[in-house]
């Protein structure tokens, strides 16, 4: 199935938001404020992501994607790398029976030659084992960046159509890494930063964007449910004006 792109069709819009993308920031501030090491952080962050995936389920998001782990991450030091990874392959092997059973599918995005043999083996086996869930699809970006995913999709596309000498957006969409979902609804960015940090550049076009101080380790439903009520509380217009919208909603 695909998906209609915001910029060249008006997307049908919910009270919730269909699909959700979060950067999970804070970890390691919030460690370090309580005089822990860092891994505590982001080892209470794995528990946020459940908690997350629960309230998601729960409110009909029918879309969860968080980025994990970015291109520019293998910048920190080597010892945290290591960390994160082994991090990234025992919630692996611990959670994916669970999210089989509660009907999540889970799909890793990112441009994964780095990482090892053992970890891609677990990321195939929960991709193959979850594949025909419906209920959330979770999406887990790691080694993710928005521009690798717009070169290898342009490289791809390119490879695939080598008589055409120009291409269109129409074109391009199927190759990028998140084909498989609607564009986000909702943006939100935890621990206080204001920005996307070259998370879904492409996919995030006419995203509501949405930032806390409540660094991840915290973020529980009820900071979903206020980052949900701020999504209601904004006019989506997709470039039309309000006057539009107020005459749509009364022919409807």
């Amino acid at each position: 199935m695909s998906y209609p792109s915001s910029t060249l069709q008006i997307p049908d819009t919910t009270c919730v938001p269909r699909h959700v993308a979060i950067i999970m920031d804070g970890n390691g501030r919030w460690a370090t404020q309580r005089y822990l090491p860092r891994v505590a952080g982001h080892a209470k962050g794995v528990e946020a992501v459940r908690a997350a995936v629960k309230a998601c389920i729960s409110r009909g998001v029918g879309y969860l994607t968080l980025f994990a782990f970015s291109s520019e991450n293998w910048r920190r030091p080597a010892d945290e790398v290591s960390m994160l990874m082994r991090l990234f392959a025992a919630a692996l092997e611990r959670e994916v029976d669970k999210m089989h059973a509660n009907g999540i599918r889970l799909r890793v995005v990112g441009d994964l030659s780095r990482f090892d043999a053992r970890l891609l083996q677990l990321i195939e086996q929960a991709e193959n084992k979850t594949q025909s869930n419906d209920r959330l699809t979770l999406t887990i970006c790691a080694n993710y960046g928005g521009r690798w995913d717009l070169m290898q999709a342009t490289n791809r596309m390119v490879a695939a159509h080598p008589e055409t000498n120009e291409y269109t957006e129409a074109e391009l969409a199927p190759y990028l890494a998140m084909a498989y979902a609607p564009e986000p609804d909702l943006f939100i960015r935890t621990g206080g930063e204001q920005r996307i940090s070259n998370f879904l550049l492409w996919q995030l076009a006419y995203t509501e964007l949405y930032f806390t101080e409540t660094f991840w380790p915290d973020f529980d439903a009820d900071a979903l449910d206020a980052a949900i009520i701020s999504y209601q509380q904004r006019e989506r217009r997709f470039g039309r004006t309000s006057a539009q919208l107020v005459e749509i909603r009364k022919a409807s």
